[in-house]
This record gives C-alpha cells, sequence and structure tokens, in this order.
C-alpha cells in the first residue's frame, strides 16, 4: 500500500519488535465482570510462556471495539495493564466502515495500522502471495454455510458486516505472524458461538496463517 493509503500510519513490520497478542470473545454482552475474566486470562498467559517462553516485549493488538464497561474492550485495557505493555490498534479504512475507527477505544494505543495496510501486506507475502484471497475464499464460504444453518434453524441470514470484521480479524492475525513469527491469541472464552465474528477463528488453522497452538483460552 502506497502513502496515499496509508495517510502517514506507520508501517505495519515496525510489529516486528515485539510479541504480538490478540484477545478474541464477545462485546459488550459479554456480562461477565472484565476484572475477573482478565485475571484469569494473565494467569492463562503465564502458563502457556512457560511452556512456550516468547522472546521479546509484548504488545496487546486490538481491532477497534469502542469502550465499553464490560466485554472485549474492557478485558484489553486490563490485559495490557497486566503485562504493563501498550496497545497497538487496527482499524477498518474508512472507506469500509466510515464509524470503525471514529468510535475506536485509543486508551493506551501506541501504534494504529488500518486494515488495507495488513491486506497489503498478506498480499506481499512471499511464503504464500495467494493468502489474502484464500482468507477471503473461506470466509465467504464459511459464511454461506453458516447463512444455510441458521435459515434450517429458521433465523435470519448473518448481518453484511460480518464479512468485513471476521476478514479484519483473520488478516490482522496472519500479518501479525508473518511479521512478528509468533503470536498469542487468547479467547475470552473456552468456546465461542460459530455465528459469532470469533467464531471464523478456524479459517486461519486451516490455512495455516495461524496455528492452533498459538491459541490459548481462559479455563
Amino acid at each position: 500500500m502506497g502513502d496515499r493509503l496509508n495517510r502517514g500510519f506507520p508501517c505495519p513490520t515496525t510489529l516486528a519488535d515485539y510479541h504480538p497478542v490478540i484477545v478474541e470473545g464477545m462485546g459488550g454482552a459479554d456480562r461477565r465482570e472484565p476484572g475477573a475474566v482478565s485475571e484469569a486470562l494473565l494467569a492463562r498467559l503465564d502458563r502457556h510462556w512457560q511452556d512456550r517462553p516468547i522472546h521479546r516485549p509484548t504488545i496487546v493488538v486490538i481491532q477497534g471495539d469502542p469502550l465499553a464497561p464490560r466485554g472485549i474492550s474492557a478485558i484489553t485495557r486490563r490485559v495490557a495493564e497486566g503485562l504493563e505493555t501498550s496497545r497497538a490498534l487496527v482499524c477498518l479504512d474508512e472507506a469500509i466502515a466510515d464509524y470503525h475507527a471514529r468510535d475506536a477505544d485509543r486508551h493506551n494505543v501506541s501504534l494504529e495500522f488500518r486494515y488495507s495496510q495488513m491486506a497489503g501486506l498478506l498480499g506481499d507475502c512471499r511464503r504464500n502471495p495467494r493468502l489474502l484471497e484464500e482468507l477471503e475464499a473461506a470466509i465467504e464460504t464459511r459464511i454461506e454455510a453458516k447463512n444455510a444453518k441458521r435459515h434450517r434453524l429458521g433465523k435470519p441470514p448473518l448481518k453484511s458486516w460480518v464479512r468485513e470484521f471476521a476478514l479484519l480479524q483473520e488478516v490482522t492475525k496472519a500479518a501479525c505472524r508473518a511479521i512478528c513469527g509468533d503470536i498469542t491469541i487468547a479467547h475470552t472464552s473456552p468456546a465461542s458461538s460459530e455465528f459469532s465474528v470469533t467464531g471464523f477463528y478456524e479459517v486461519g488453522w486451516a490455512l495455516g496463517s495461524v496455528k492452533p497452538e498459538d491459541h490459548i483460552a481462559v479455563d
């Protein structure tokens, strides 16, 4: 992506100095106390890194959730505080969703990027230059399958924005792993709804853009 598209944002390769931690889970509908969830996540991260030591400082990578008293935005603030680190923000470009960057929580954010930068990096990936296309196709296929199941259950199809946010999630993770060589992905629950954006995490597993061993979840 050129400067015209990046509009002064740093190059995503600046993340190479860090070990990225991406926390995924429910938004404001999560009724659990965020302090308790973040404490459980921090303990789980500590055990994970004892088994798989990391050798660079951590950074918590967030994906534009607006601040809420509960759920993922409240939890990621506390996880970053517990790790004594800052956060990196990746938002959808304004041409895709003009509200997304506008409403994002920027507390303790030291780096900010746009989806187009992450997607452009995958497009230039030497290991698999077709990875972005493969992620897009896999997410489209999953949406079709999920909508077919929802139809059988008498439910309406997924909202149109699910595609964009599933791509943001999976492209961000794939780009972070490509840049940094490793990544930790932490789920706030041991299981996620198959119809949620978080439920698309297996797309990365199937394509090898991230690995199952990169993932942990609250017990």
